[in-house]
């Protein structure tokens, strides 16, 4: 790229020094010589055409800061449309990311958004974890059994390390319960090698011992000369040692806290655009190495197609592909041609779909139908995940009635005038 850059200052340079000269010729000659008219040939007057041309065509010439040259990289790069990044301006770049990424109109949704549990907000996708950890912490000064609780089963991943970790607790515990008047059972020893390796790593184990009524003191070792660190609970009456059990139930019983996710839901007026969906970045769930593989198992999809495949093998290529979402995005088609709309959990059953159509009805107590892509009825208790009945990454579902009892309301007299919830139709956008 370098080199071409030069070559074109070198013509520029070459075409804007004129006539060519000698070698012998006085380079401190500062006009050049004229041309030579070949003798015997009188010169012609330029028209008056030429001479408008002329002063045109230099006026051009002296509003451009330089000519624009035509050479053979100008072609190859038209002609390839290659781009060489790596002498990019990269502030450009990132400017021109930015600038896409904001610009969310071109999305069917604008995101994937959640909401939290302990405080109603809705979240992104990057905010939710964050949020969830400052609310459980603020719940300490409320309930610190109720927040440490939360801690263990929120903040540490790993379930068996945590159930582990619950494990020990619950049985020191219980050694205090049964043996109340004992010392030893009411203090635990920081140093202790099943405290270090199943209690002490992990968050919020301290902190629920702690709001049980254990302190932290330094007590001399039995026979050596120096200090260690203990957990001690005090004495308890009958009634604390009670409450300690119920306190001990909740941690048995607890649960991570997780942010719900948000359907968003949507009412689109009818559309021809129902069908054409545009999803964010946020409904694949595909890691760099992941994108690395997907790259290799494309120069493999011709290899796959020409040998014959078992049934496991095709099994495992649909999980694959079905893995690569998170969250589907689905339309259901009503019977008023009105578009309904929603996100969901990509592993979700089909009744979890139900339940949302249902409650988006002003009406939802009528039984009804919904029917997929190719004329696939889903039925109302199916067990199989949203991406088990391919509709991932989105799909569009025709809404129907059920006809019996369409007819016993016709016979009535009576008919669904509103189908969808007068809060939802308030909202109703234009499908762009």
């Amino acid at each position: 790229m370098k080199k071409f850059f030069d070559d074109i200052k070198k013509d520029i340079k070459f075409k804007s020094a004129g006539p060519g000269k000698k070698l012998t010729d006085d380079r401190s000659s500062s006009k050049p010589q004229a041309p030579k008219v070949p003798h015997g040939a009188p010169r012609k007057t330029p028209t008056e055409g030429a001479e408008k041309a002329g002063a045109a065509a230099l006026a051009r010439i002296e509003q451009q800061h330089r000519p624009v040259l035509k050479t053979s990289q100008d072609a190859i790069r038209n002609q390839g449309k290659l781009f060489d990044f790596s002498l990019m301006n990269l502030k450009v770049l990132a400017n021109i990311v930015s600038h896409f990424v904001k610009d969310l109109s071109c999305f069917s949704v604008s995101g994937v958004f959640f909401i939290c549990p302990l405080t109603g907000k809705t979240l992104t996708k990057t905010e939710r974890e964050m949020h969830i950890k400052e609310a459980i912490l603020m719940r300490f000064s409320e309930d610190a059994i109720e927040a440490s609780i939360m801690m263990i089963h929120t903040f540490n991943k790993d379930k068996e390390k945590v159930k582990a970790a619950v494990d020990v607790i619950s049985k020191y515990v219980e050694n205090i319960c049964k043996n109340p008047t004992e010392e030893k059972y009411r203090k635990i020893k920081l140093s202790n090698k099943v405290f270090q390796e199943k209690v002490s790593g992990i968050e919020g184990s301290r902190e629920y011992l702690q709001a049980l009524g254990f302190e932290s003191t330094t007590l001399p070792v039995d026979g050596e000369d120096r200090t260690e660190e203990f957990l001690v609970l005090p004495a308890q009456e009958s009634e604390v040692l009670e409450q300690m059990k119920a306190h001990l139930e909740r941690l048995q019983k607890g649960e991570p806290v997780r942010a719900k996710l948000d359907h968003q839901t949507q009412v689109f007026r009818p559309s021809q655009h129902a069908t054409h969906f545009q999803l964010p970045p946020d409904f694949y769930n595909l890691t760099a190495e992941e994108l690395k593989r997907e790259q290799q198992l494309k120069s493999e999809i011709v290899e796959r197609n020409t040998m014959l495949r078992t049934k496991a093998m095709r099994e495992k290529d649909e999980q694959r592909e079905r893995r690569k979402y998170n969250y589907v995005l689905l339309r259901v088609r009503l019977p008023d041609e009105n578009i309904l709309q929603g996100t969901f959990l990509a592993w979700e059953r089909v009744a979890a779909l139900y339940q949302f159509v249902r409650d988006s009805l002003e009406n939802g107590w009528q039984p009804f139908e919904l029917m997929a892509p190719g004329g696939q009825k889903l039925k109302d208790d199916e067990e199989l995940a949203l991406n088990e009945c391919n509709l991932a990454p989105a799909a569009e579902l025709t809404f129907s009635w059920d006809a019996a009892v369409q007819a016993d309301i016709a016979a009535a007299g009576g008919k669904n005038a509103i189908l969808l919830k007068a809060a939802l139709l308030e909202n109703i956008k234009i499908l762009s």
